[in-house]
Parts: C-alpha cells; sequence; structure tokens
C-alpha cells in the first residue's frame, strides 16, 4: 500500500543558542523573560507525490501551505462564494466521482441554466501544466477559479461582494489571516482553492499497488494485465504515462463540423485560445485514472458509459482535415479497431485505476459542520 498523506503540523524553530536559564540566588532582580523566537514563515505543506509519478512543476507564486490548503478545502465547500449562498465548487465537484458530477451537462449553478460543457474530474491538478479547461483557457489554477466564482450561470458572484461577505463572517478573517498576510481577497480566494485542489493527488489504485509491489494481494488477472497493454498500444498515444493523460489538446474525431454561433465559441476546442485552425474541434486529454467512476464522458458529456467511447474510437470516428491523425490506421482509415474481447479487456484494467482510498479520503472531505 502506499503511505498515507502526512498531515502532521510540524513547525521547526531555530535554536537560540545557550539560554541563561538560572536567576540569582540573592537580591530581588528579576531577569526579563527570553521571548520565544517566531516561525520564520508558514508551514510548508509537504505533498504526497507517488513514487512512480514524474515530480510536478514548483508554485513559486503560490507554495503550499498548512494554512492555505485547510483554508482552500474550506472554501471549496463554502455557499458563501455564491451569489445565492447554495452552490459550492462541491456542487458540480463531488469526491465520490473523482469531483465530477455525474451529469452530462450541469443545471445546478444560480441561474439554473444549462451550462455549456462537462464539469471534468478534479485530481492531479498539480500536474496540470498546459492550461485548465477543456480547451486550456486558464493559464493555472488560480485564474481558472474566477472562471466559474462569476460566471452568471455557474457561481454568479461579484467578487467585491465576495470579499465583504467574507470579512463579515465570524470565521474568515481569522483564517484569511492565518494563511496570507494581506488577508481577505478575492486573489486569495482563488489561491487557497487552488493549494486545495493541488493536494488532491489519485495514486492509489490496485493498479498503482500493483506498479509497486508485484504479484500479491493486488496482482492483477489475466485479462486486466492485457489490458493494460491493449491500453497502451491502442490509447497510449494520448494517455501516456502514469497519469494516463499527455497535458495536450487533440480532435478525436466526435464532430467534423465546428461551424458555432456562441458567443464564446465554447465549442469550437482549443481554436478559440490560439486561432490555429488545425485547434478547431480539440478538447483537452482527461486521464483515465477513475475514469469508471466519471461517467459521461467528453467535454460535452454525450457519452454515457465507457462503452460507448470506446465504440466511438473503435467505428464512430468522424473524419475531417482537423481529426487527430493518431486516430487513422496505417491505411489511412479512420478508427482504432477493437474486437469485443479487446473492449472487454480494456474496461477490466481501466476498473483497476480506481482509486477508492482517494474517493474516500476524509482529508478532502467536507470540513463546513456550521455555517459562519
Amino acid at each position: 500500500m502506499l503511505d498515507k498523506r502526512n498531515r502532521k503540523q510540524v513547525w521547526m524553530y531555530p535554536i537560540a543558542g545557550a539560554l541563561l536559564a538560572m536567576l540569582a540566588a540573592q537580591g530581588c532582580r528579576k531577569e526579563a523573560p527570553i521571548p520565544e523566537p517566531e516561525p520564520s514563515g508558514p508551514e510548508p505543506y509537504a505533498l504526497a507525490i507517488p513514487s512512480h509519478f514524474p515530480l510536478p512543476e514548483a508554485t513559486a507564486d503560490n507554495p503550499l501551505t498548512v494554512r492555505g490548503v485547510e483554508l482552500g478545502r474550506k472554501l471549496f465547500y463554502e455557499g458563501l462564494l455564491s451569489a445565492n449562498g447554495n452552490v459550492s465548487c462541491a456542487t458540480c465537484h463531488r469526491q465520490e466521482l473523482a469531483f465530477s458530477d455525474g451529469v452530462a451537462i450541469a443545471t445546478h449553478g444560480v441561474s439554473g441554466r444549462p451550462l455549456e460543457r462537462h464539469a471534468p474530474v478534479l485530481f492531479n491538478l498539480a500536474w496540470a501544466s498546459n492550461g485548465l479547461f477543456w480547451d486550456g483557457g486558464s493559464k493555472n489554477l488560480e485564474s481558472q477559479a474566477f472562471g466559474p466564482l462569476t460566471h452568471a450561470d455557474e457561481m454568479g458572484m461579484d467578487l467585491g461582494l465576495l470579499e465583504t461577505s467574507l470579512r463579515e463572517s465570524a470565521n474568515y478573517p481569522k483564517l484569511f489571516g492565518d494563511a496570507f498576510s494581506d488577508g481577505i481577497t478575492a486573489a486569495n480566494v482563488a489561491k487557497a482553492l487552488a493549494q486545495f485542489q493541488r493536494t488532491l493527488v489519485s495514486g492509489n489504485s490496485r493498479y498503482d499497488r500493483y506498479t509497486l509491489d508485484g504479484a500479491g494481494s493486488s496482482a492483477l488477472n489475466e485479462t486486466e494485465l492485457h489490458g493494460i497493454s491493449l491500453v497502451r498500444q491502442k490509447c497510449g498515444g494520448c494517455h501516456s504515462g502514469e497519469l494516463f493523460m499527455d497535458n495536450s489538446f487533440h480532435n478525436n474525431g466526435i464532430d467534423d463540423d465546428f461551424s458555432d454561433d456562441s458567443h464564446e465559441w465554447i465549442h469550437r476546442g482549443r481554436y478559440r485560445i490560439t486561432f490555429d485552425p488545425m485547434d478547431l474541434g480539440a478538447f483537452k486529454t482527461p486521464s483515465l485514472r477513475n475514469v469508471m467512476v466519471s461517467a459521461p464522458y467528453m467535454h460535452d458529456g454525450r457519452f454515457a458509459t465507457i462503452e460507448g467511447v470506446l465504440d466511438h474510437y473503435a467505428s464512430g470516428i468522424k473524419d475531417s482535415e482537423v481529426t487527430d491523425r493518431l486516430l487513422y490506421q496505417r491505411d489511412g482509415k479512420p478508427g482504432i479497431p477493437m474486437s469485443g474481447d479487446e473492449k472487454e479487456a480494456i474496461i477490466a484494467f481501466l476498473h483497476t485505476l480506481t482509486d477508492e482510498a482517494f474517493l474516500g479520503d476524509r482529508d478532502f472531505a467536507n470540513p463546513n459542520n456550521t455555517k459562519k
């Protein structure tokens, strides 16, 4: 088993040198007590990185701290971040569903209107080094937070009002003061949320235990082992490495018409960010980890089952100039051939990527038991 994350708070104080501990036996003069030295800065949070994972990029402008992560966790579940006081980040990102929401297109924002894209999973975001959102429209987690916070159909919050509400709450002024030198600001809300989300590390599935320990109680059966080989062969062009993603964007052939009259070109994919015609219909590669608990699939949730996803790649690829060449056979025909038995083996393996420890980790659960 992988080691449990260590959340224990430990302060390291510098040695003060020799202390004058004795008072003169004679006379009545008292010596002033020696003050205990103050900590040099916020206590760093040690991110538990699975040993077979690559190292994530450092975030020097928003380093993880114990207080920052604790604050971010509370804010993630906090309804005060929305205009009606009832919608939190967790409304669309449920832990038991790998922090997705289980529906194709959500309607549980403040307006009740359908959103335009499927809520993505949230885990292993410390390795999200090439943009967030399905089209990579935000550079990092800090900037990403302002999208749902201010979107009229999601949380619909005025940032000035958000700061006022937090300042008027019973507990948040102290919590922000403990985490950030400048206290409550909208920027620090985003920083705290980003810190918490970077701690959402999922790397303790049965596959991981097999990878680290080999044969034993976590050993994979013959069908699952065959599934690993098939995934690497047929899916590894995009779902690569131990993260089972490539931090990139691909047009996976689900559409061949990219006309889009919406005010933000939301369905044109990566193109709306880069204006590169070859990015039309390209969306970010999601991880295969926890894929069996995070249906439905694709940027618009159009496939209700993993079987539907595999059928698409086997025989449903739409041929266009911008369809990713990884999805073509050597003879130029679109699609990734898969037999029924191969699909069953792939699905068997995908089940081994479900991280039950992550889905039930109390360190990521809602800490808010009372209203502020």
